[in-house]
């Protein structure tokens, strides 16, 4: 059996200095900001893709479900099935499916083209997040890894502030095709940045079946799970029909869409720092206030956010909130499982993005049976049984049964 000691040791020849370390965690946080913008990329195309190829809004958001099916289903699957390999190398080889997936999706010619490459995406996504998110403790210093864990995390709400309001922008003046082309060639050089800056990650042990299985036991982490299902669940339900939400609901013009995301994305930049500092000292408490706010903002909506102003106000609390959710519950399952990373990480990639996939699901079945005011309502009361979850549930500290 591996001892603590060990892989303390083995950990901290790992640390090639400073410099090298926190470069490494740089190159991570835009692994992370590159398939999020992926996975994330038709909710600012969503209008287009879906009239280029013929289908409604409800069936364009399908892009999204199919990919976070693919990730949810991909993430501990791949975890099991690299066993022993050297983790840089996996990281890369992920990049570079990445690049291809992004460059079909340009080229795709019907739906069906483009649900392909979105499979392809989710490999990646699932893939790449699950590895990424355990591996700030391997390479810089014990003071510095809830900073590297955020930074890391950065990557998501980076994807929110610079990817998708990017995305769109690109989409508006060459199309949404060169949207996805600039996103492949985006991943193609982030897996050399990887495979430049990354030291070797030899595995620190084959994550096993039963190892993630047991997980399951303990109440601390299921009822993490929960948590993470029902806010990223609550979030995309109304996020992913986002744009039209803003056209529809308030008023908001085609030219300005990309303005107000850049807003959202801002907001959620600053949430997932304040969101790591507030985790670092109680993921509960932090959990608690997200989950709050994360409600309000989107029941909100239909009544505060029916002109520019409000739509504006609303967004960024919307964004400050979610932008805290991911480092917050990584923080949660890290502290509550601190000898399994890699198979609470697995775990976490798994119901994160079947959240995804069941809230983008969830919110197209709500618009096209609904309307736009009906997502927002599925999607703020998800948040709010995230709220009565933590409130309720096991969190760190508390003794297992």
């Amino acid at each position: 059996m591996t001892t603590i000691e060990e892989t303390a040791g083995r950990d901290g020849a790992l640390r090639r200095g400073r410099g090298a370390g926190w470069a490494a965690v740089g190159a991570l946080a835009a692994a992370t900001f590159t398939v999020v913008t992926s996975e994330m990329l038709p909710v600012g195309l969503l209008t287009p893709i879906g009239g280029a190829l013929g289908v409604t809004d409800g069936t364009a958001g399908l892009t999204l479900t199919v990919t976070g099916v693919v990730a949810a289903v991909g993430a501990p699957v791949l975890t099991l099935a690299v066993g022993r390999a050297d983790r840089r190398r996996v990281l890369c080889g992920l990049l570079a499916m990445l690049a291809a997936a992004n460059l079909l999706a340009a080229w795709a010619p019907d739906f069906g083209v483009m649900v392909v490459a979105r499979v392809l995406v989710g490999v990646g996504m699932g893939g790449v997040w699950a590895l990424a998110a355990g591996l700030a403790v391997r390479l810089v210093e014990a003071r510095s890894v809830a900073a590297a864990t955020s930074l890391i995390f950065s990557g998501v709400a980076v994807a929110s502030v610079l990817g998708v309001p990017a995305g769109t922008l690109i989409g508006q003046f060459g199309g949404w095709r060169a949207a996805f082309a600039v996103v492949a060639a985006l991943s193609a050089l982030v897996a050399v940045a990887l495979a430049m800056l990354l030291p070797p990650l030899p595995a620190e042990g084959a994550v096993r079946l039963d190892g993630v299985l047991r997980l399951f036991r303990d109440a601390r982490v299921r009822t993490g799970l929960i948590v993470v299902a029902l806010l990223v669940g609550g979030h995309f339900a109304a996020y992913t029909y986002v744009r039209p939400v803003l056209e529809e609901v308030s008023g908001v013009g085609p030219g300005v869409i990309s303005t107000l995301l850049l807003v959202y994305g801002a907001a959620g930049v600053a949430g997932n720092f304040v969101g790591g500092v507030g985790a670092g000292r109680s993921p509960r408490g932090t959990l608690l206030v997200i989950s709050g706010v994360l409600a309000g903002a989107v029941l909100l909506v239909p009544l505060l956010g029916v002109g520019v102003p409000g739509a504006v106000a609303l967004l960024a609390v919307w964004g400050l909130a979610y932008g805290g959710v991911s480092v917050s519950t990584q923080t949660w399952l890290m502290a509550v499982a601190p000898r399994a990373r890699e198979a609470a990480s697995a775990l976490f990639v798994g119901v994160f993005n079947a959240a995804i996939a069941l809230g983008a699901f969830g919110g197209g079945r709500a618009v096209d049976g609904w309307g736009l005011t009906g997502v927002l309502w599925l999607g703020g009361a998800l948040a709010a049984g995230a709220l009565v979850a933590v409130a309720a549930g096991r969190g760190p500290g508390a003794v297992s049964r």
